[in-house]
């Protein structure tokens, strides 16, 4: 699996990561330990974009399910996504990694709008591109927003963090028999539901053929070997 060959990357990360062993929040251990994972791929050379989930903060479908309008549970999750890429950003200029926050939801006192040409433009000047606020609309996850920018910003690959090495038959975590797939179709994972992300963000990936790895970041190091082609993936494409 060594012949694979990125420059531009986009990594979509859980908040769930950034809270460590809390029951929610950011962990600020946590998030330095990711921080120092995306640094050593900088430092390497790869041109990183990142979107960042909100569930340690805030699950906008769960706040739906218990009665709260989906479309005003979606904005909550939305803002919370911002304060987990603003405690990124910190995490990774802290050692040295030039970073920008891009929000799809103007808040001038704290981030940048985003705009395409800007992204673009702070990917040139190479600093990390972390997009915030999903695609600034509800209804649509952050799976969904990171294959949208992965596209718009012209990314190699779409990389999908989880807890577990990559795409099994069933969730490895509650079955002892799951099956490790290391390649598979997007229309197997759409047809065989699959839930390593919404069928929205494969569906699009699949019409743009833009490829999706999913691996597992709580092995220390195992961003850089899989952009090199040597960490442990599944590969949808």
């Amino acid at each position: 699996m060594g012949d694979r060959k990125y420059k531009r990357v986009l990594l979509k990360l859980s908040g769930e990561f950034l809270m460590g062993d809390q029951n929610y929040g950011l962990d600020v251990k946590a998030v330095d330990r990711v921080a120092g994972e995306v640094a050593s791929a900088y430092k390497k050379g790869y041109e990183i974009c990142m979107v960042i989930g909100g569930g340690n903060i805030f699950r906008g479908i769960s706040a739906a399910a218990y009665g709260m309008h989906r479309a005003a549970a979606d904005s909550v999750g939305m803002l919370a996504t911002v304060m987990n890429s603003i405690a990124f950003q910190n995490s990774l200029e802290k050692i040295g990694v030039p970073t920008r926050v891009l929000s799809a939801i103007a808040m001038p006192n704290v981030c940048e709008a985003y705009i395409r040409r800007k992204a673009l433009r702070h990917l040139e000047k190479r600093r990390v591109v972390i997009c915030a606020a999903g695609s600034g609309n509800p209804y649509f996850t952050t799976d969904t927003a990171a294959a949208l920018r992965a596209l718009e910003l012209s990314c190699d690959v779409l990389i999908k963090a989880t807890k577990v090495a990559g795409v099994f038959t069933t969730d490895p975590e509650k079955h002892t028999d799951a099956e490790f797939i290391e390649k598979i179709s997007y229309k197997d994972v759409i047809e065989k539901d699959i839930r390593v992300m919404d069928q929205t963000a494969i569906t699009l990936a699949k019409e743009n053929n833009m490829p999706i790895i999913v691996f597992s970041i709580k092995e220390a190091g195992n961003f850089e070997k899989v952009l090199s082609g040597e960490g442990r993936c599944s590969i949808i494409s």
